[in-house]
Parts: C-alpha cells; structure tokens; sequence
C-alpha cells in the first residue's frame, strides 16, 4: 500500500517544493473507492499516539497525499487541499461508519491550493496568488465545473505564499498573505497580514497587521472574535522566539512581527525601531519552532464536559531545530474567553530518541457527532479521534 513509502522519515525543507503556475484543471473522472483503510504498519504506528484516558484514534482516510487544510459541507463531504500535490480533494463517508470511502480528485495542476473553504453550497480554493470558487460543487462531484475566478489580487511570492482561508462569522472570507521572508521589514502593507473580502471578491481590506505567517485561524463560538496562530521567526536559536496563539477581537490591531516576537522579544534587526508595548501580545506563547496550523474551539458534545470551548492546535512540528519539537496536537484550555493552559492532546508522532517523525499534523476539524479529524501532510492520511467512556 501507498503508506509504506510514507512512512519513510522524509528531510523537510522550507524551500523543496516546485509548483506549476497554471490555472485548475478540473478532473471529472477521477473518482475512487477505498475498501481496505486498513493498513498494517500504519495502524501498527497508530498505538503509538498518546490520549488522554477514553479517547482513541483510528483512520478517517488513509490516502490523502499531502493532506492539509479542511472543511465540511453541510452535506458531510470532507474537502481538502494539499501544498505539494496541487490537487483538492473531497472525501466521502457513503455508509456512516465513520471512514471515508470514496475519493473524488476535484482539481489538480493547482499552484499550492493549500486553502478550502465551504460557502452556501460553493466550494472556495486558495491558491498562492488566486482565489476560485466551484459552484454548486456537490451537484455533481464526478463531473466538476470549471471553477470561477474571485480574485488574483495576492502576490505570487512562494515564501509563505500557502494560503489557510475562511469564512467568519461576518460571512466575509479571510485570507493571509504571509511575510515574503524569514524575517523582513516589507514596505508593501498585504504583507504579514490577515486580509478579508467579500465572497465575490469585492471589499477587499486588510483585518490584522503584524502577522508573520498564519496557517490556521477560527472564531470562538460565543464572541465570534478571531483566534489565530502565528510561525515565529527562525534563526534565533533552538530556544527563540516562542510561535504564537493570537486574538483579534476587532480589525486594525498589530501583532508584532517583524519587529517584535513572543510579545516582549525585540527583534535584532528590527526591533529598535519600536517597543514591544506598541503592539498586541499573543494570547498564549505556543512552543518554539513548533509550527503551529490548524486550530478550532471543540464546539461538539462528544468528548467530556471540561473541553467544551477548548482550543486545539495541530503542531506541524520544527524542521531546523538541533532538537526537534512538535509533531503534535495541542489543547489550550479556555476561562472566560482567556486562554489559561497550552498542554499535549495527542502525541506520538515524534520518535524524540530517534528525532524521527512518521507524521506532521495540519489541520483539525470537529465533525457534527463531536469526533475531531486530524490533517497529516506527512503521512498522507485524515486520522479521526473520538471518546467514549466506557
């Protein structure tokens, strides 16, 4: 099975993947059906994730190539986008037993298409410099429309170039533009941003400044105000900076970056030009050079009464540091809409004798039944966790 080359531990590399800058083409006929999730040296490699008492993990999908950003139709179709395979996929459970077994390609020869987001029955998909839209995409997954353009207004630049977008509360879809650089005073104002618009392109501003790289925001489910998380600058050490979780309950805040990191840690290029009181402090420090990416509040009713409105961040997990860090999924517990812990969830992914990784968690995306589905671009696969107390 595909798994076995996978599983092999890969040397990762900020700069070592090439993409092809042609628009989406769409494939009709690529559709597959997986009967046999069951992989042996994947679900042997499984027993080695870590979970708190009652939860367990097991496969949603075993083969998503690359698999990164999430999101859910209100018809259970799982739609995902990948930074190195320059397909999205959709991902259907045909029979409710929790596994997806059906596989639809739904573009490919896409630049990056790192981002998905659903709309009133429209699929939106993120590229490096673009945004498209596939309407009324699930009126016939075997036979997609050529999607429509929204907007192609974003740099091209590849450094940070992968885009996470979303939907907000305000119906608005939010798109960063990541730092060009590892760390760099840009004078063109999108950068390290969080932008926003309309659905059809139009009303484009910028929401939040100061944001080196974004791969993952949300809103929290009783305020509606944007949680977020941010990848700290390398080249400071093993130790520094830390990465953050940011909160942005209004636009035209400034989170730091590049002149400051962690909230009180002045940059050494940078970082006399302004204090670091003259900016907004994360939230929670996360851990250094952890990569932080997908996060979202668990809203659903499965797991015990004590993570309701917990935030969990999927760590893709360093790639520079002597030792290596992450390669995990993160719970920060909440208090009156303050973030009060930052603990492991789920572990394991990380051999830290070995420092060697058979996983890097992406995404994480809470089902309607209160299962929560975890993203590895690594391993190829969509891992569900659920709880049960008996």
């Amino acid at each position: 099975m595909r798994y076995s080359q996978s599983i092999a531990i890969l040397v990762f590399s900020a700069f070592s993947f090439y993409q092809c800058e042609s628009t989406p083409k769409n494939d009709t006929a690529n559709i597959e059906t997986d009967d046999t999730l069951e992989d042996e040296s994947l679900t042997q490699a499984l027993k080695d994730i870590k979970l708190p008492e009652g939860f367990s993990i097991s496969l949603y999908s075993d083969n998503v190539p690359n698999a990164r950003s999430m999101t859910l139709s209100p018809g259970g179709i799982l739609y995902v986008g990948t930074r190195q395979d320059d397909k999205v996929y959709a991902l259907e459970d045909t029979d409710g037993d929790k596994v997806a077994d059906k596989k639809y390609i739904i573009a490919e020869d896409m630049n990056t298409p790192n981002g998905v987001a659903f709309k009133d029955g429209d699929l939106y998909v993120a590229e490096i410099n673009k945004i498209w839209k596939f309407v009324d995409i699930e009126s016939d997954l075997n036979n997609v429309k050529e999607p429509i353009l929204v907007s192609d207004e974003f740099p091209s630049d590849k450094h940070h170039g992968w885009k996470y977008i979303a939907f907000g509360p305000d119906d608005k879809l939010y798109v960063p533009v990541g730092a060009p650089c590892n760390i760099c005073e840009s004078k063109k104002e999108v950068y390290a941003s969080i932008t926003r618009m309309n659905k059809d392109g139009s009303g484009f501003e910028i929401f939040a400044e100061g944001v080196r790289n974004t791969v993952g925001f949300t809103w929290h489910p009783e305020t509606n105000e944007m949680w977020f998380t941010d990848n700290g600058r390398d080249m400071m050490g093993d130790n520094m900076p830390p990465c953050e979780l940011n909160h942005a309950p209004k636009s035209g805040m400034h989170f730091g970056y590049p002149y400051c990191h962690g909230g009180d840690i002045a940059d050494p290029t940078h970082g006399g030009e302004y204090s670091c009181t003259d900016f907004t402090p994360p939230a929670q420090q996360l851990g250094p050079h952890v990569a932080p990416l997908g996060l979202k509040f668990y809203t659903g009713d499965m797991f015990p009464e004590e993570y309701k409105n917990d935030i969990f961040i999927a760590e893709h997990g360093s790639w520079n540091r002597s030792s290596k860090i992450g390669y995990r999924v993160m719970r920060i517990k909440m208090e009156d809409g303050k973030a009060t812990g930052y603990e492991p969830f789920a572990y394991g992914w990380l051999d830290e004798e070995a420092q060697e990784a058979f996983g890097r968690p992406v995404d994480v995306l809470i089902m309607p039944d209160g299962a929560m589905l975890v993203s590895d671009d690594r391993a190829g696969v969509i891992y569900r966790i659920s709880y049960s107390a008996n």
